[in-house]
Parts: C-alpha cells; sequence; structure tokens
C-alpha cells in the first residue's frame, strides 16, 4: 500500500480530530464574525481557501477573500490573514507573511509547528497528526477543511461519518475506462473540483480540468465525448446530467447517481455524501487511475513536498 492509500483512508479520524482542535482553539486565532478575512495557499492549499471562503461568505460570517499567494493584493487591507501551508516552507507563503506590517493579523495553519511560516506568523494553529509522507496532498489539506468548517459551526461528525462510507465503498467509475476528466462545483465546491482535477494531474500525469458547473455549457463541453468523464460536487444546474449525457460522457454526481450505491446498506434513496466526502472518491480515482498506468501515487513526476525557491 503507498503512503497516500493510508492518508486517505486515515481522513475520517483527522476530521474528528480537528472538530476538537476547532473547539479548543482560542479565540483569536481564527476569524471573528464580521472580520475581513484574507485566505491563502498555494496549490491544494489554495483550493481549501477557495472552499472556506465561499463556506464563511455563505455563512454570513463576513467578507472571505482566497488568493494564491503570490498573487495577494498587498495594497487591501484585511483584518485577518490565514496561510494555509503543509509543510510550512513554501517561498509564497514565507515571504508573504515576512511581509505582514503586523503579524497579529496572521494566522498560519500549518503541519510543522516549528517550520519558518510558524516561526513568521502571530498564531499558529498546527496539525501534525495531519501532515503526510505523500508528495501528494490529501488529508492534511481535508483537515485543514474540516478544522475551519467545524469553527464555523458545521457538523463534522456528520460529515465524518460520510467520510468513512467514502473511504471503504466502490469507486463509482471504473478508471481504465476514461481517457479524461472535468470536475465541476458551484459556491465553495468549486474548490473542492479543483483540488480533484488537480490530484487527477499530481499523482496520474491525466488530462483533468474543473470549471465552476454553470460555465461549463460556455465552451468547456465541447470536449465531452465517449470515453470521458464529468464529475460534479454539491450542488448542480438544471438539467446538466442530461447535456452531458447527451455527448456521450459519463457523469458523476451523489444526488443524481443515488451516492453511487456505494456500499449495499447504503441504499438509494439516503442523502448524498457531504461534497468533502465526495472528494475522497475523487482522491481515490486519482490514485487508481495512477496505479493503472504503472506509477507511483506518493512521488509524482517533477514535484516535490514543497517549493522553496532561491
Amino acid at each position: 500500500m503507498s503512503y497516500v492509500d493510508a492518508e486517505i483512508a486515515s481522513q475520517p479520524e483527522c476530521w474528528r480530530q480537528a472538530a476538537a482542535q476547532a473547539a479548543d482553539t482560542p479565540a483569536p486565532a481564527l476569524p471573528s464574525p464580521g472580520e475581513r478575512v484574507a485566505v491563502v495557499g498555494c496549490g491544494t492549499s489554495w483550493f481549501m481557501a477557495m472552499a472556506y471562503a465561499g463556506l464563511r461568505e455563505s455563512a454570513g460570517q463576513g467578507e472571505t477573500d482566497a488568493f494564491q499567494a503570490s498573487e495577494f493584493p498587498t495594497g487591501r487591507h484585511y483584518d485577518r490573514l490565514i496561510a494555509i501551508s503543509r509543510s510550512g516552507t513554501t517561498t509564497e507563503i514565507t515571504d508573504l507573511l515576512a511581509a505582514v506590517d503586523d503579524p497579529q493579523r496572521t494566522t498560519v495553519l500549518v503541519g510543522d509547528p516549528g517550520s519558518p511560516a510558524a516561526q513568521l506568523a502571530g498564531h499558529v494553529v498546527a496539525l501534525p497528526y495531519a501532515d503526510e509522507r505523500s508528495v501528494v496532498q490529501t488529508r492534511f489539506a481535508t483537515s485543514v477543511l474540516a478544522l475551519l468548517r467545524a469553527h464555523l459551526g458545521a457538523d463534522v461528525a456528520a460529515i465524518a461519518a460520510d467520510a468513512e462510507v467514502a473511504v471503504r465503498a466502490r469507486l463509482p467509475i471504473d478508471p481504465a475506462l476514461i481517457d479524461q476528466a472535468t470536475f465541476l462545483g458551484r459556491g465553495w465546491t468549486v474548490g473542492l473540483a479543483h483540488e480533484a482535477a488537480l490530484k487527477c494531474r499530481e499523482a496520474a500525469v491525466f488530462w483533468s480540468e474543473a470549471y465552476p458547473a454553470m460555465d461549463y455549457r460556455h465552451g468547456p463541453i465541447a470536449i465531452a465525448g465517449p470515453g470521458r468523464m464529468v464529475w460534479a460536487f454539491g450542488d448542480i444546474p438544471d438539467h446538466l446530467a442530461d447535456d452531458v449525457a447527451a455527448t456521450g460522457a459519463a457523469f458523476v454526481h451523489s444526488r443524481t447517481n443515488g451516492v453511487y450505491a456505494v456500499l449495499d446498506r447504503w441504499a438509494a434513496g439516503r442523502r448524498p455524501l457531504d461534497p468533502m466526502a465526495d472528494l475522497i472518491l475523487a482522491q481515490r480515482f486519482a490514485v487508481a487511475l495512477a496505479t493503472s498506468r504503472g506509477l507511483d501515487p506518493d512521488n509524482p513526476r517533477h514535484l516535490t513536498r514543497s517549493v522553496v525557491l532561491t
């Protein structure tokens, strides 16, 4: 078993730990309602920032923007800057934290509490139990999102129960039958769609794309066809499934496909998986895809665990 297989399977317990940690995290470390917040990250961490920003605004907690760390608009004022970084060594993150004039306005969510980013931030929320050996991120990113969702009041225990289903379920589609994948989301799940597509590119060197679901019919649907897949997270636009079916592409969606009949005891008609648990299935799809192509999902080509620039 690869490291990433074990790390994917450990997510339900990591999410429970993250929820408990959120309850015990001192108030100054995480945003208060009404604060204007910016969340930054790189790669996977950026996509988790996107998801959290969407969730926080939809919960009425205050204006929340997500940025790739190198693209943060330094001329804007935010009450709080949150950085997400598994290693705490990524150059774009450390450079940005070092440039902030008031460190007490900054928080880093990090796997290594002794990392450079943790030394630069005013507040540190460390998740060492969710750190990983694989280059490909899975459980750290989702555990950060679980912690932030718990802080917003989400029932993470129920979400973790969905994750227990997702780590044991049959995959909704055979990766060997697919030569291209597109992932779609709406609102906060757009970030999950981007993350699912990135997992396929990283682990399996596979052609994958991601779009907001409403924008998919404005051009990207042109590549859909037999042997290709469209996987949607959360709510979808009316008639999207029909439009995808008309192309001959496979359509994967927990609310359309009855939770994929993932387990015999998980009967059709029960509530769909939480989109974050659905992401686990997409992670597993990417790893299965890598294995079917003879690749090592723990050590993707051209990638390192952290990007440190000279």
